[in-house]
């Protein structure tokens, strides 16, 4: 049976007259707190060890803590049942890297005692590893891109995806790819043709948003005949980096097609043809032969793309180094910016570019406004200006093998030359 703290004072009353020996007043318990384990974001384990439990039952038990010293039963605590047994506390609802003191805790009659304190410091969530995957299957609108996270920095993965944006360090555009750790496959849509976009994995946790490495890539151009050109950036414009082979108009309307050369060098109308006595298997190559009547309409490239000015040529070579001087001469000028357009494969031996504008130009000949006949494929190459100088002459720019600058001048309008178109602005 319990005895009571009053039943004591009486015995040790009685015994104060001699009647009993050896009667010993209750105390509060003794304990010590033992050693905290298992440290987590949110939670630890520790306990107690009861020494004595002071003469009385031990109704209450656990470890207490708070983030100041000397916790007590006022503050957090666990309650781990009664009786002298040594026990384990699970201490939950923490805070990420916090740090908090503990102290196990026995309740008798008499009161409640303390173990020794100890301290600890939770874990905390960092910032997840990851990295982006180079993007792949890029059309005018969409492409694919992805990424890996290798690290979930000590917390779970609640968003995770690709931005992307036509700024560097992309923030706002952003795909949603699901939650966790691991590799992944993000979506990239309603994107502009000819754009340069910039894009990089992200992966959030609590304590953030992190990103993977930053990559850029170019949209392609895609034409009425569902042609798909590559685009380069050459300083503020964007190019084609492939000529024109479309066969309609941008309005869906045919171009006429001549094959005959009589007929070609006859014409005061629009036309085109392939290269090298109209083979059509030249096309993916070297694309189709226009002769300025078909420029003139202003609707041969893609809607939001034209055939260049005069000047804007002259823009494009002095953004990769000829000089305003130079540029506004005729005939041949500048120095190697003609090595920087042509492409590094597909001329003569000893006659490739350096293409280090991208503009990747190839020797896809031209068809002559007095003969007819399709000449200097595979040595020399032309592209019309949207410029005309009168009635008969309009201005383009010539590329040969064995010249490494750029030729300007003008030609019978009857001529049938290369198209490369430029974005608007």
């Amino acid at each position: 049976m319990k005895k009571s703290l009053s039943f004591f004072v009486i015995v040790c009353f009685v015994a104060t007259m001699g009647l009993f020996q050896g009667c010993k007043k209750p105390t509060i318990p003794e304990l010590t707190t033992v050693t905290i384990s298992d440290v987590g974001l949110t939670s630890a384990v520790s306990g107690g060890t009861i020494i004595t439990d002071g003469g009385e039952e031990i109704t209450a038990k656990g470890v207490c803590w708070s983030t100041s010293t000397n916790p007590t039963v006022a503050d957090s605590k666990t309650s781990d049942g009664k009786g002298s047994a040594n026990f384990t506390s699970n201490i939950v609802g923490l805070s990420e890297g916090t740090t908090y003191y503990v102290r196990a805790y026995a309740t008798n009659e008499v009161g409640t005692a303390y173990g020794n304190e100890l301290s600890f410091t939770t874990g905390k969530v960092t910032s997840a590893v990851l990295t982006t995957t180079e993007v792949s299957n890029v059309t005018s609108t969409s492409a694919v891109a992805g990424g890996n996270i290798t690290d979930d920095g000590g917390g779970s993965i609640t968003a995770r995806g690709v931005c992307w944006g036509t700024s560097p360090n992309p923030t706002v555009n952003k795909t949603t790819d699901g939650t966790g750790k691991g590799t992944f496959t993000s979506n990239i849509t309603g994107l502009e043709d000819g754009t340069v976009y910039y894009y990089r994995a992200y992966a959030t946790n609590s304590s953030g948003t992190s990103y993977g490495q930053e990559f850029s890539f170019i949209t392609p151009v895609t034409d009425i005949d569902g042609n798909v050109y590559e685009t380069v950036k050459i300083g503020n414009q964007v190019w084609m980096a492939e000529n024109l082979k479309t066969t309609k108009y941008n309005d869906d309307a045919a171009i006429p097609l001549v094959t005959d050369n009589a007929a070609w060098i006859a014409l005061a109308d629009d036309a085109y043809c392939w290269a090298q006595n109209n083979e059509e298997t030249y096309k993916p190559l070297y694309g189709a032969l226009y002769n300025w009547y078909a420029v003139e309409t202003d609707k041969l490239c893609p809607t939001g793309w034209h055939v260049p000015t005069d000047g804007e040529f002259s823009a494009m070579e002095m953004s990769i180094g000829m000089t305003a001087e130079e540029a506004a001469k005729s005939d041949w000028r500048g120095t190697d910016e003609g090595n920087k357009l042509k492409k590094a494969t597909g001329w003569k031996e000893g006659e490739n570019g350096s293409n280090t504008s991208g503009f990747a130009a190839l020797p896809a000949g031209y068809r002559s406004y007095i003969t007819g006949i399709s000449e200097g494929i595979g040595l020399i190459t032309y592209f019309w200006s949207s410029t005309g100088l009168d009635e008969n002459i309009a201005l383009y720019r010539r590329l040969d093998g064995d010249n490494d600058k750029v030729h300007r001048s003008g030609a019978y309008k009857q001529a049938g030359k290369s198209v490369r178109c430029v974005k608007n602005q």
